[in-house]
């Protein structure tokens, strides 16, 4: 949720590097990694892409002091009708090709994970954030607007069920420990152990044979597939409808100009 309007988008918004067998993807749209329909588009590309690389494992970081502020609600409320047509779909395809990548994904949590953030971290196969004032959390909710099926049923498949419901109506944002008790987050470190230790978790599940690991995260998965593909089309549907109605449009102002004191760059 980026209210900086002088802010430059950076070049390529998701930058992968290799690290040996192991692909480094950055979130790289300063200052905070808000997604926009560009960035979400270099996601889905992205991870398709990695798909058909020699890549054994993914680390999946942000650039700058967040890991991913969520969704660019100010492009939200100055785009069209059109513009959130395209957008919400963008959104879904992004959290499918994580969701459904079949090699080992290991989410490195450097700082804020908001909203859609804590999606793509909670999709993740394993979670690690740094220690320090990062929080963590679906604050959909509070802002106003309808998740769709893929970002939901991410969440319920991925945090403790008994806090599930905790999570997606109070729409609090947690700190790195509170994550890990409510199933976000799989381990804290220090900030400048977090690449390391997400390198060395990604290099220790890239040496499972991939058939193995493949077959065993779609089972692990499907239950939450099933649910999608069941309701998935109707609630979207529903959900595009949502974010361009006046009232979740007014509820979005209310939220910018209360987190950021103006609703305009």
């Amino acid at each position: 949720m980026d209210p900086h309007p002088e802010r430059s988008a950076a070049l390529v918004p998701l930058r992968i590097e290799e690290h040996g067998d192991i692909a480094i993807a950055h979130l790289d749209r300063p200052p905070v990694n808000a997604l926009d329909r560009e960035l979400l588009q270099a996601i889905g590309n992205g991870f398709k892409e990695l798909e058909k690389s020699d890549a054994k494992a993914v680390v999946l970081t942000g650039e700058g002091s967040s890991f991913c502020a969520g969704a660019d609600l100010f492009a939200v409320i100055e785009g069209s009708t059109e513009y959130i047509e395209g957008t919400v779909p963008a959104l879904t395809d992004a959290f499918r090709s994580l969701f459904e990548f079949p090699r080992p994904v290991v989410a490195a949590v450097n700082g804020h994970a908001i909203a859609g953030g804590a999606v793509l971290t909670c999709e993740c196969d394993y979670r690690i954030m740094a220690a320090g004032s990062g929080k963590i959390g679906i604050s959909e909710l509070k802002v106003g607007v309808p998740f769709p099926t893929y970002a939901i049923e991410i969440m319920r498949f991925a945090v403790a069920p008994h806090h599930f419901q905790e999570l997606v109506y109070l729409a609090r944002a947690y700190s790195p420990d509170d994550a890990v008790t409510m199933g976000m987050i799989d381990e804290v470190v220090e900030p400048e152990e977090l690449m390391g230790r997400a390198i060395e978790v990604a290099e220790r599940l890239a040496r499972i044979p991939a058939a193995t690991f493949e077959a065993m995260k779609t089972i692990i998965r499907q239950p939450a597939l099933d649910r999608i593909a069941r309701y998935g089309e109707e609630h979207d549907a529903k959900a595009r409808k949502g974010w361009a109605s006046d009232e979740v449009q007014e509820s979005i102002k209310d939220f910018l100009v209360t987190t950021f004191g103006t609703s305009e760059r």
